[in-house]
């Protein structure tokens, strides 16, 4: 190869799609990663309905049926723990494959299970591929996006849970209808199918410039960004800034290269990030943990899993009622991820975190003290209550899914160094599935100790300390190259000033 192959060959332009095509093809690639969550999301919402007839059917008492429920996101540790050495070593595009074919075998033996522990088995398989998903939509989707639509564009594995989520609830009403020892098996069954579009849209993907770039294919890396850039210029600039950030020098241009002191594999990157951070990874470490806890620990997944069971406690008592309230909620869920992933490039990743968190506090506090009012009238008809619990349950999901929703995601995907990046996100997801699956699995026992609206009050305290910490550790990133972003971090506080000047003074102490 010639040593300026990636170079000379970004000069030709004559026969170039027009640049719209080009920004019309990252967004392709963003829905097509983002196809893993809408398997995942229909998993998570399914549950919340088929659990009522899953209960009955196999005489579950609540324990069994509260660790049903939330062993999934447990089971989905695996997948967070092994996503992010995995995608180092067969790339970000053969994950997605992989999360596929888990979600399939998963839903199958879900589908056909028997008993408890043939379903719980079922739920083991699909919990691998949820860990692997969750970490690998936004990451890939971050690498390949431009800087001016990736916050757009990284919000889509999010807008798909939800899409999934919804039709999750969506076949919950209408399998229904079916036999009860039948309708809950469609329901998890039916899973299976969008894995199989997975498995054929994914060989239209590209593979992600920067696992590329850490392999040394520099041209094969040039390709993907040429055709995701909104000019030509940007694409160089970015591979520019790939090669600074992975230590290759300036001058090595050939198409193929041998990586210096190549680490693509991982080794030596949990000592980098755990062991030895720097201050920046540091507080970039923190950063991301943070807001993953806070996502979770507000409660969210709650209301996804338990919506019948919220409906029921809040005067709503036949199940077709509590089934088309929570079709309701994931409506709400949909259509307010899609306005937060449509402004967060507009007004930042820190506005709309700060606002969705307020607004969750409040949703929180009223739900809890609406709950609470009915809870201690038993026998009476409180009008008022049951609608401001229903309005408070519907208020919290859309003011999550306008930030603490999509938001996290982005945010995660896009702050870490290029070389820590896989594996910084996937200890994200790992810290993100665990406080998912202890909330649901201890939410019905939460529920009996505190009360249900004691549940969400506490809840609510998690969302203020949440506001709190995102106001003062979290700076806005919106519109930053991936490669610059660790100059953001270091002081441990949100003041990009103070975190560039800490960075500098890094930069003095090692010269």
């Amino acid at each position: 190869m010639s040593s300026s192959g990636v170079e000379q060959g970004v000069v030709v332009a004559d026969s170039e799609p027009p640049r719209g095509n080009r920004s019309r093809y990252a967004f392709a690639c963003a829905i097509l990663a983002s196809m893993t969550s809408i398997i995942l999301g229909y998993d998570i919402g399914v549950m919340s309905g088929a659990a009522i007839f899953i209960k009955d059917d196999l005489k579950l008492s609540d324990v069994q049926l509260e660790i049903l429920m939330g062993i999934l996101n447990i089971y989905s540790l695996i997948g967070s723990g092994a996503a992010g050495r995995t995608s180092d070593w067969i790339g970000r595009r053969f994950t997605i494959v992989l999360a596929g074919a888990f979600f399939f075998c998963g839903a199958l033996l879900m589908g056909f299970a028997t008993n408890y522990p043939f379903i719980m088995v079922g739920r083991f398989v699909a919990g691998i591929g949820v860990g692997y998903a969750m970490m690998i939509a936004p990451v890939y989707t971050a690498e390949v996006a431009p800087a001016s639509s990736r916050g757009f564009l990284s919000s889509f594995p999010e807008i798909f849970i939800n899409i999934g989520i919804l039709l999750g609830y969506v076949s919950n009403y209408f399998f229904s209808k079916l036999p009860e020892h039948l309708g809950w098996r469609f329901m998890l069954g039916v899973g299976a199918v969008p894995s199989v579009f997975l498995a054929i849209g994914v060989l239209a993907m590209p593979e992600s410039p920067r696992w590329l770039v850490l392999q040394g294919r520099l041209g094969d890396a040039f390709k993907v960004l040429d055709k995701t850039s909104n000019t030509k210029e940007e694409a160089i600039t970015r591979l520019d800034d790939i090669k600074r950030a992975a230590g290759i020098p300036d001058d090595m241009t050939d198409d193929v290269i041998v990586v210096p002191n190549k680490k693509s594999a991982g080794k030596g990157v949990w000592k980098d990030l755990l062991v030895r951070p720097t201050p920046s990874v540091r507080h970039i470490l923190i950063a991301c943990l943070g807001i993953h806890f806070a996502q979770q620990a507000s409660g969210i997944d709650a209301v996804v899993l338990y919506s019948p069971t919220i409906f029921s406690k809040a005067g709503l008592k036949s199940k077709n009622d509590q089934l088309l309230a929570t079709v309701a909620v994931g409506v709400v869920k949909t259509l307010f991820i899609v306005v937060g992933t449509c402004v967060v490039d507009r007004f930042g990743r820190r506005a709309l975190l700060l606002t969705s968190m307020g607004g969750m506090f409040l949703s929180l506090t009223a739900l809890g003290t609406s709950l609470t009012v009915i809870d201690r009238n038993p026998g009476q008809t409180l009008k008022w209550a049951i609608g401001l619990a229903v309005t408070t349950v519907m208020t919290f999901v859309a003011t999550f899914s306008i930030g603490a929703g999509p938001v996290t995601w982005v945010y995660c995907s896009e702050i870490f160094p290029v070389r820590l990046r896989a594996q910084g996100a996937s200890l994200g997801v790992m810290l993100n599935r665990l406080m998912s699956g202890i909330i649901g699995m201890t939410f019905l026992s939460l529920s009996k100790g505190l009360t249900i609206g004691g549940a969400f009050l506490l809840f609510a305290g998690v969302a203020a300390a949440a506001w709190v910490f995102f106001f003062t550790f979290l700076p806005e990133t919106r519109g930053m190259p991936l490669e610059e972003m660790e100059s953001l971090f270091g002081s441990y506080t949100a003041n990009k000033k103070k975190n560039s000047v800490s960075k500098d003074n890094e930069v003095v102490d090692e010269q």
